[in-house]
């Protein structure tokens, strides 16, 4: 035989929900795995950037500013080049790094130095013009 219904206290229920839902990202999160390598490989390190490579662009770029402190400029510019030349010579014999940047210093080294001679041709021709007027 069944008990009859008694009615009672309601059973415990959880509690409601938030009505505000949690803040949504703007920009999905993306987590990015490390690579996975065969077994037994590891990946070989950089190899580090001669230092004569940075000299040699930072000097010829330096030679950029020094065009108008009176041909320092020219100077600079053979100064780099040939800092460029060894750190070239240097990277080709060590294997390091910076080819690029010693290539860059003897482009820009050289540029300058062209731009400086023709400036100082042009300074020393405007000179021997103007002494040589007739009145």
């Amino acid at each position: 035989m069944t008990y009859p219904y008694q009615p009672g206290p309601p059973p415990e229920l959880p509690p409601p929900n938030d009505p505000v839902p949690p803040s949504v990202p703007a920009q999905p999160m993306y987590y990015y795995a490390p690579p996975v390598y065969p077994y037994g490989y590891l990946p070989q390190p950089q190899p580090p950037t001669d230092g004569l490579a940075i000299a040699s662009l930072v000097v010829s770029c330096s030679a950029v500013l020094g065009l108008c402190l009176y041909g320092l400029g020219g100077v600079l510019g053979i100064v780099g080049a040939i800092l460029g030349h060894v750190a070239r010579r240097r990277i080709a014999f060590n294997g390091a790094g910076g080819s690029g940047l010693a290539l860059a210093g003897i482009i820009v080294g050289w540029i300058m130095t062209g731009i400086a001679a023709m400036s100082l041709a042009l300074i020393i021709i405007l000179a021997v013009v103007s002494s040589q007027s007739t009145y």
